[in-house]
């Protein structure tokens, strides 16, 4: 079982997320802890949120106050709802989270069935749960609820398994070499890419690019591929190889190959890719964000910026279903242009000042009302309900200092795109 812990500063990007899953019957709430409860068992994303308020209006200096962990046992692996849970409560608990309020979901919208846990970095009291040495307990909690619950051991697995052994070549290291064929020798047979600045786009995330060369030789045109290492600032550096030194599946001729099969993705991989960059769009507010979430969610974000630094192109790495696509592979609405105009407004954003105002009609206020009796931190939230809206802080704890409700801004920006080309 793989943990990946993630923390932030909008507990409730993460529990609309996740929620949304739910709410496209991706997924379901399978566990809460320590959390407010409905009569009918069926919440809005405020309703989840109100349980949390209580620890972030005690909090006085945490910035990160989400953290969002994602447990990930082998696919091979069977977990039944009742094992999920109890997987959860034993991971929480270990981790110092046992007595905080937490939510588990379970997504089901990829083949590999995972539970995510949203939940709150401090206690009633304000103050941060330690988190000292944090991956290095996690991992060993892993190991813990392997042997516990019988599941694949994940250390194990990587480890008989030579196709997982990528990682990216460093070439302050000897045999710079060896390193770029241990990469070139699989990539074709665990990624589709349709083309070579795909290829390239992937090969970036292993230091690494391929450079076509044509030239004519005695009167016939050649052409081949070159490779060449990367620094960490994505410059080249020492001589390049030629692809016949890494054998034919590294060469032009099969790439091309590769090509043409890579284009037959069929449409539900595409969409599932497609899901999740518009639901990671509604919950993030820049660029960083943006590119921080795809990850944790198993995508990487490979943007190319010419020297005005004009976006130009954009490429998802989709881990989870082992697809490279350029965003306007995925649709229009995911093309270059689309996210250059979008980056380029949050960042004039993030220079404005806006004075944050109190929610008019928030879903918490309506949700409390006719649930005031079911728990005695709602009547702690209502109290000082009226104080944080005087203080401008009921925004910051709903949005993270966000002002405006994210599937707003995107609302509203796709309605100015469309706007502009009526008019061009």
């Amino acid at each position: 079982m793989i943990a990946k812990i993630v923390r932030g500063s909008k507990i409730y990007g993460a529990l609309l997320y996740n929620h949304s899953k739910v709410l496209q019957d991706n997924g379901q709430i399978l566990h809460m802890n320590n959390m407010l409860e409905t009569p009918d068992g069926n919440y809005t994303t405020g309703q989840l949120l109100a349980s949390f308020l209580p620890h972030l209006a005690a909090n006085k200096k945490t910035e990160k106050t989400a953290i969002h962990i994602s447990l990930n046992p082998d696919p091979d692996d069977h977990v039944s709802d009742e094992d999920f849970i109890n997987i959860a409560n034993d991971y929480m608990k270990k981790m110092g989270y046992g007595n905080q309020p937490y939510v588990v979901f379970k997504h089901n919208d990829i083949d590999r069935t995972h539970i995510h846990i949203v939940s709150t970095t401090v206690d009633e009291n304000g103050i941060k749960i330690p988190d000292v040495f944090e991956k290095k307990r996690s991992m060993e909690i892993c190991r813990q609820i392997e042997k516990k619950y019988n599941l694949a051991p994940a250390d194990q697995k990587i480890s008989n398994n030579e196709s997982f052994k990528f990682s990216p070549v460093d070439y302050n290291k000897r045999n710079v070499k060896s390193q770029v064929a241990a990469v070139l020798r699989y990539l074709p047979s665990y990624y589709g890419f349709q083309n070579l600045g795909s290829y390239n786009a992937l090969l970036s995330l292993f230091n690494i690019t391929a450079q076509y060369i044509k030239k004519e030789v005695n009167g016939e045109i050649k052409e081949g591929l070159v490779y060449c290492v990367l620094n960490k600032d994505g410059i080249k550096v020492g001589n390049p190889f030629k692809a016949s030194l890494f054998g034919r599946q590294a060469g032009l001729a099969a790439l091309r190959s590769h090509f043409e099969k890579s284009k037959a993705v069929p449409e539900s991989l595409k969409a599932k890719t497609s899901q999740i960059i518009s639901d990671v769009l509604t919950i993030t507010s820049n660029e960083k964000e943006f590119v921080a979430y795809l990850i944790n969610h198993g995508i990487n974000t490979v943007m190319r910026r010419n020297e005005q630094g004009r976006l130009y192109g954009i490429t998802f790495i989709d881990h989870n279903t082992g697809n490279v696509f350029n965003g306007s592979h995925l649709g229009k609405q995911f093309s270059a242009n689309v996210f250059h105009g979008l980056f380029s407004d949050q960042k004039i954003n993030e220079h404005l000042k806006i004075e944050p105002t109190a929610p008019r009609n928030s879903t918490l206020g309506q949700s409390t009302s006719s649930r005031s009796d079911l728990h005695p931190l709602f009547d702690f939230m209502m109290s000082t309900s009226n104080l944080l809206n005087d203080w401008g802080l009921l925004d910051s704890l709903l949005l993270g200092n966000m002002t405006e409700d994210p599937e707003e801004q995107l609302f509203e920006f796709n309605m100015k795109r469309k706007r502009k080309i009526r008019r061009s």
